[in-house]
């Protein structure tokens, strides 16, 4: 059974920092996928970044280039989303996600697991 445990949400002032880490138990996809989506009330859920777990390469929704950064730990079965720049349109539930390479990394077709998600709550 896969298991995506997500982690370090919170409130937080604008431009503040928060890290989420997602341990996954039961997924050992050495070629596979693992990311972050968010979703805000009202709106559609979208990927935030995603990371291959083979080979390392990231992706970013345009709005989070430059403050977020997607970083794994292989050994640990780790995902970590470190956000920096914090604003308020930031503010959503945040889900760990993990599934194959294919479709775009912003869409959700890729995802086989998602965790129950974490609140991350910036204000202005």
């Amino acid at each position: 059974v896969v298991q995506l445990v997500e982690s370090g949400g919170g409130s937080v002032q604008a431009g503040g920092s928060v890290q989420l880490t997602c341990v996954a138990s039961g997924y050992t996809h050495s070629s596979g996928r693992m990311g972050w989506f968010r979703q805000a009330p009202g709106k559609e859920r979208e990927g935030v970044a995603a990371i291959y777990t083979g080979g390392g390469s990231t992706f970013y929704v345009a709005s989070v280039k430059g403050r977020f950064t997607i970083s794994q730990d292989t050994a640990k079965n780790t995902v970590y989303l470190q956000m920096n720049s914090l604003k308020p349109e930031d503010t959503a539930m945040y889900y760990c996600a993990a599934g194959t390479t294919r479709g775009h990394p912003a869409g959700v077709y890729w995802v086989d697991y998602w965790g129950q998600g974490t609140q991350v709550t910036v204000s202005s």
